[in-house]
This record gives C-alpha cells, sequence and structure tokens, in this order.
C-alpha cells in the first residue's frame, strides 16, 4: 500500500502522521512519502525519522491581513497542480493529512486525481483546511468526539484518539532520570510550552523557580523553546549560574524520557501534548493558550479537567503565586497525584496510531 501523508506547521500536527508513518512502515509492503514545506519544521521532523520528505512551496495567509490572501491563494493553486501532477504520475493508494495549510494543495490534488482521502484532526474545533477537504474526504478519524460538527459532510467519521510515537509511549521513565542526572527517588516537575515554547509561562516560572526549589527534592526540567532559551537563560543565571536543581533546555530530541521522568507536567493544551501526557498518564497542569484559534486549547482541556483528569489555570490568572500554589499543591499531594492518574487511565486511547492505521487499509481496499 502507498500512502502518501501530510501536515505542518507546528509539531502538533506532525507528531501523529509520524506515529502512523512508522507503524505502517513495519510492514515490508507498505511505502510512506510525506509532503511538507521546506521551511516548515515537518522538512526537519520528517527527514529525520527516514520518511521520504517532498517539499510544496505553499504558505498560508495572516488572518488580521487579509490581503495575504490573495498571494497565498496563488502559491496554493501552484502547489496543488504540482501535487497532482505527481500524483496522477505515481498514483498513491490512501492520502492521509494531519491538518497545517500544506494539506490543502495535497488534499485538493487527491480529489482530483481520485485518491482515496482520510483527515485525522487532532484538536476539539477543526482546523481550517481539515474543514476546507472534510467534505470530499472518505473518512474523517477524530480525538475528540466533539469536533465531528466541523465535517458535516464528510461520508464517514471515526474516534480513533491521537497517534502518540512509540518513542513516547513506551518511554522508560528510569532511563528518562538517568539522561538528566536526577536520582530515582526525587521528584521531577517538567515545565514546557510545545514545540515552539511558550513566553508566558516561561516567565512565570523564571519569576516561580525560587520558591519551588525550596521543596528539597523537587529538581525541575524546563523545555523554554530554541527562540526563548537565551533570555529565560540570562533571567535564571543572573550574574551566576543555574541553580543546580534546575535543568534547562532549548529544546530536547527524547520528549518521551522527559515526560516519562516527571511527577507533574506543566504545558500548553495543544492535543499532542495532551495525548502524549495521558498515554502515560501523567498528572498535568495545562495552561492553554489563549490565542488558538477557536480557543480549542480551552476545549482540549476541558474534558480532562470535568473528568478529574488534569488541573487547568486559564492564562489570563497565570501567575508567580498561582503557579506556586498549584504547583506545590500537587507535587506535595502523591494521593491527588495518584488519582488523576487513574482518572487517566479511562481516558487515554493507547491504540490510536494502530486503530488509524487499521482505517487506512480498509479505505484502501474498499475503493
Amino acid at each position: 500500500m502507498r500512502v502518501w501523508m501530510s501536515g505542518g506547521g507546528t509539531a502538533g500536527h506532525i507528531y501523529p502522521a509520524l506515529a502512523l508513518a512508522q507503524l505502517l512502515l513495519e510492514s515490508e509492503h507498505d511505502e510512506v512519502k510525506y509532503f511538507g514545506t521546506s521551511r516548515g519544521p515537518e522538512a526537519d521532523l520528517v527527514t529525520r525519522a527516514g520518511i521520504p520528505f517532498l517539499a510544496l512551496p505553499a504558505r498560508g495567509f495572516v488572518r488580521n491581513k487579509p490581503w495575504t490572501l490573495i498571494s497565498a491563494m496563488l502559491v496554493l493553486t501552484a502547489s496543488a497542480v504540482r501535487a497532482l501532477s505527481m500524483m496522477l504520475r505515481q498514483r498513491p493508494d490512501v492520502v492521509v493529512v494531519f491538518g497545517g495549510y500544506v494539506c490543502i494543495p495535497v488534499g485538493i490534488a487527491a480529489i482530483l486525481a481520485r485518491v482515496p482521502l482520510i483527515i485525522h484532526e487532532q484538536n476539539s474545533v477543526a482546523g481550517l483546511a481539515n474543514r476546507i477537504l472534510g467534505r470530499w474526504a472518505h473518512l474523517v478519524a477524530l480525538t475528540y468526539p466533539e469536533s465531528a460538527v466541523g465535517f458535516g459532510g464528510a461520508k464517514k467519521v471515526v474516534v480513533t484518539g491521537n497517534p502518540v510515537r512509540p518513542a513516547v509511549r513506551d518511554a522508560d521513565p528510569v532511563a528518562g532520570r538517568r539522561a538528566f542526572g536526577i536520582p530515582p527517588d526525587a521528584l521531577v516537575l517538567l515545565v514546557f510550552g510545545g514545540s515552539r515554547g511558550a513566553r508566558r509561562i516561561n516567565q512565570t516560572l523564571v519569576d516561580a523557580h525560587t520558591k519551588l526549589l525550596e521543596i528539597e527534592d523537587l529538581h525541575i526540567v524546563h523545555i523554554a523553546g530554541r527562540h526563548e532559551y537565551p533570555c529565560v537563560l540570562a533571567a535564571i543565571a543572573g550574574a551566576g549560574s543555574v541553580p543546580e536543581r534546575y535543568h534547562l533546555l532549548e529544546y530536547i530530541d527524547d520528549m518521551g524520557g522527559a515526560l516519562a521522568a516527571a511527577d507533574l507536567v506543566v504545558a500548553r493544551a495543544g492535543a499532542t501534548s495532551i495525548a502524549e501526557i495521558s498515554v502515560l498518564q501523567k498528572p498535568a497542569v495545562y495552561v492553554p493558550y489563549p490565542h488558538a484559534t477557536d480557543d480549542h486549547q480551552t476545549k482540549n482541556a476541558a474534558s480532562l479537567a470535568q473528568a478529574g483528569a488534569a488541573v487547568v489555570i486559564s492564562d489570563d490568572r497565570l501567575s508567580a503565586p498561582v503557579f506556586i500554589e498549584t504547583v506545590t499543591a500537587l507535587l506535595l499531594d502523591r494521593a491527588q497525584r495518584d488519582n488523576i492518574a487513574a482518572a487517566l487511565s479511562g481516558l487515554a486511547i493507547h491504540d490510536a496510531a494502530e486503530r488509524l492505521a487499521e482505517l487506512t487499509r480498509h479505505v484502501h481496499l474498499d475503493r
């Protein structure tokens, strides 16, 4: 089976695609190719995963600058023509897209070439690219049932969950702590803001870290993001050095190890971050990014909070005192963290990649 994929712009669209790709490639009979842009994070992440990557010159538009829509449409049209030409020559069996504007030309090409199209939607509110393509899709796979309202014209809608990479799903907590030099019996707080970092969370942790490190055996692992790292380093270290139990990184390849090592996680509420944290049953405090499209991060986190499977702090309430109070209470209360983990065990879908792979094969066989 020849499967072409696309998804880009953020790691939240790319990692679920890689989870499916890696599962399909375990079969000697399947072939996977990936379409993205050379400027997006997909170019690096897909190439490093060893999957053939084909770049398109697609680009989106700036929502508060509507005049950029004209140039974006011209580039997307050119990209669709290029993708269609390749599709007619090479005839993939199925196309699976995961969101991001680069999916639009790839999905349009699949529709015109009459190649079955599958859409995977990670968030609780469907993204624009997926909504545009949804009415022509053979199948729409969802993480959250509530996002089905964005796909009223789709032929078939199925809840599969959000695929999680094996490197995260099977991560070893002992190895994760060893990588940071953290003792097995220490408390570990992991803080990160998604693939691009989160300035507001970074600044809050900078203000809160001295008080938090008064907890005797606490280690803080802070992944600040490549753009934010220099400012965070300067603020934490000042004229001295980073505290011994403060592990500051700009980026990490082994995110699974960092998550597995943690007793508590603080993060934005992107769907892929939630899926990865949930599948490892890690208690978490989510701070939804308030400017995400249709405020979907707040909706992503809401269902977990309602089930007692997470704590949510809205971005406008985030401050050092609130952060310290919330995080300290959870770190010092093992029973509460265990209750959250137990609640997660009934919600997390561990075999989302397998479900999506099976549906992909069915769509191929039914064409």
